[in-house]
């Protein structure tokens, strides 16, 4: 590593904190309004209030309206994100010292997010305190795929919207860095994702780091083949082969979920055929009948401290799948299990009215959700739902807190339409 990557890698780690908030520099003036122009709908609401309106009752009443226009609705938001993205120069983990780090400057690092220091021995292994975040645990190399997760994307989506080459030449720029280039790539393993602090030096669920490299993978099919094909052929023969991949391959709640995604995204994107058919039944067969009650509720995700929150997110990731897989998913209701579509079901009255939530509110972050759920869009598309699509335009689809961020790890819409 030379000074010049040292110095910037530092000053990305001392900026972490606010780095997913800021990295794009948004104007956030302008951001709801260039959507009610767009739209022609009114403003988000604030989170928890009715989100319900005469609209909504009119799109239930006209059953000819016409087909939601994800492109006009998005046009002015992704050249707002693009445009900024234009100015940001690529930062792979290479530049971004992990001090405790057991690997190379190219190994992934992370650590366990609800791991603390142990009162009764400050000097011991961490103690776990579910659902709250350390601020002191090292998140530089995650902030940095999230950050690649913020530029890419909207830049591909801008590209396939305008047709202007400099869109798709600085994601490649990007990609290139990330994946190409030996001097600043990142090795294809989580080796040492999600460690924790005197206990081990990663584990299987860390993976649920790269969730964020879904629709950087999604961008790379819309800009057409490129030299990051290797890496994320490699990266999914780990992610199917190791034993930390396995591991959380056979997690039962949302890290199940996010491991599948991320194999069946990334089987398409590398054309695995054998793969995405293997996805598609374990979707049927476990992931439904492990986590969709017969109600639609989400029992693990209801089990922990932030359940509002593990609720819309798991339930973004499965329509995802579903997206990926095949809308036919939709449907599959195991026997003793719920579908996907009495999910969504479920909770879109909460995402409309947070007020009406029966569980306990998230120790964290509760009020800063919802968000611009794509499950809403993806259910709405798929299910013929206007009702959906109405609620999801009026979400916020750009939120600056991050936590939530990295919690929202679809974003960009124009690169999931058919």
């Amino acid at each position: 590593m030379n000074r010049r990557q040292f110095c910037l890698g530092a000053a990305a780690l001392a900026a972490a904190p606010s780095a997913l908030a800021a990295v794009l520099n948004r104007d956030d003036s302008c951001c709801h309004h260039d959507l009610a122009v767009v739209a022609q709908g009114p403003a988000p609401a604030t989170p928890g209030s009715s989100l319900r309106s005469s609209e909504h009752v009119d799109s239930l009443e006209n059953p000819h309206a016409p087909p939601i226009d994800i492109d006009a609705i998005e046009h002015d938001r992704v050249l707002r994100l693009a445009d900024k993205a234009l100015a940001q120069a690529p930062l792979t983990i290479t530049a971004i010292p992990a001090l405790r780090s057991p690997g190379t400057p190219h190994d992934y690092y992370s650590e366990a997010d609800y791991w603390w220091p142990d009162a009764a021995d400050p000097n011991g292994p961490y103690v776990r305190r579910d659902g709250f975040s350390n601020p002191a645990k090292f998140t530089g190399h995650r902030d940095a795929v999230i950050r690649l997760s913020l530029i890419v994307p909207p830049l591909a989506a801008a590209w396939r919207l305008t047709g202007e080459r400099r869109y798709a030449d600085h994601a490649r720029k990007h990609l290139d860095s990330w994946f190409v280039d030996p001097a600043t790539r990142m090795a294809p393993h989580l080796d040492y994702a999600q460690a924790i602090v005197g206990l081990n030096k990663g584990r299987g669920i860390g993976i649920i780091d790269t969730l964020h490299l879904v629709e950087v993978a999604r961008a790379c099919q819309i800009l057409g083949p490129g030299g990051e094909l290797a890496w994320f052929r490699d990266y999914l023969q780990w992610l199917t082969g190791s034993a930390n991949g396995q591991s959380e391959r056979d997690e039962k709640n949302n890290h199940g979920t996010c491991w599948l995604l991320q194999a069946a995204q990334f089987a398409r994107l590398t054309g695995d055929k054998a793969l995405i058919a293997w996805a598609r039944e374990r979707f049927e067969t476990v992931i439904l009948p492990l986590q969709i009650a017969e109600d639609g509720r989400q029992p693990l995700e209801l089990a922990r401290t932030k359940p509002y929150s593990y609720c819309l997110f798991n339930l973004d990731v499965l329509s995802t799948l579903c997206r990926t897989l095949g809308d036919d998913l939709w449907h599959v209701t195991p026997p003793g299990a719920g579908s996907l579509e009495q999910a969504v079901s479920f909770m879109e009255p909460f995402i409309a009215d947070k007020s009406r939530w029966p569980y306990p509110p998230d120790v964290e972050q509760f009020d800063k959700l919802p968000v611009r759920q794509v499950s809403l869009l993806f259910a709405g598309l798929a299910l013929k739902r206007p009702d959906y699509l109405d609620l999801w335009r009026r979400l916020d689809p750009d939120p600056t807190e991050g936590e939530v961020i990295r919690n929202y790890p679809i974003r960009q819409p124009v690169l999931w339409r058919d």
